[in-house]
């Protein structure tokens, strides 16, 4: 199992699925968390009420990451509380299905702004105290659409695109201060994002994967504890695909 005791990791969005599991997962592995969330503070209680049963420490923070001030107190409040930061968890992600004729400004701006620009601002934010004592870990989801592209889904595929490039980019300018960036491109998961899919939609679905079910959160989160992990020291810059065969 991997051993992440005395870590400090920051998760965004992790109020909702993913984000969930992976906060659960760091927990399970020792290490203390920052749950972060925007809106939902129930579901941020649910996810801090999982991960202190596994005897860490927990707190929630309530910030919206595409704000670059919000994402500066985010950072703030794990190194405040806990003294350090060694793991930071991009997950927080916004879609919007539709066609992109029929899309608005405020529409794509709204998708770059958490996809990307929380990206960008809080790995900023997290470098500051990352390269002070040349080691971190950084972990971005992205998703199989960033470099396959999705119909009616132009805009998100456009930023999880960019959020590949970044972690390719940015792991080659931190490798030597001992900072490994990679990025998780989970394809279809179980979650509450797919709930709107018809019963036919759905069937549709499955049968495109060749694994022949949905992916489940846990195999998301399983990826990303190895990649905050020991056992992942040689491996930054990559984007870890897991879509059951789909690409």
């Amino acid at each position: 199992m991997v051993d992440l005791s005395g870590k400090v990791a920051v998760v965004t969005g992790g109020s909702g699925d993913i984000g969930r599991a992976i906060s659960i997962e760091l927990a399970k592995c020792g290490a203390n968390i920052i749950v972060n969330y925007r809106k939902n503070e129930i579901e941020a209680r649910r996810t801090l009420d999982n991960i202190k049963k596994y005897g860490v420490t927990g707190i929630i923070f309530q910030g919206d990451v595409s704000n670059y001030n919000s994402a500066k107190k985010l950072i703030d409040c794990a190194v405040d509380n806990m003294g350090k930061i060694d793991i930071l968890v991009n997950n927080a992600g916004v879609s919007n299905i539709g066609l992109f004729i029929d899309a608005d400004e405020d529409q794509w701006n709204r998708i770059i702004d958490v996809d990307l620009k929380g990206v960008l601002n809080c790995t900023h934010c997290a470098l500051k105290y990352m390269i002070s004592k040349k080691n971190g870990i950084i972990v971005n989801i992205s998703s199989i659409w960033g470099s396959e592209g999705a119909s009616c889904e132009s805009i998100y595929s456009a930023a999880k695109g960019a959020v590949n490039s970044f972690t390719k980019a940015i792991a080659k300018e931190m490798a030597p201060s001992n900072i490994r960036v990679n990025a998780v491109a989970p394809g279809v998961i179980d979650t509450k994002m797919n709930k709107w899919l018809s019963n036919d939609e759905r069937n549709a679905l499955i049968d495109e994967i060749p694994s022949g079910r949905f992916g489940k959160t846990e195999d998301i989160s399983n990826i990303v504890s190895f990649l905050c992990s020991e056992s992942s020291r040689y491996i930054t810059g990559q984007i870890i695909t897991v879509d059951g065969g789909m690409f």
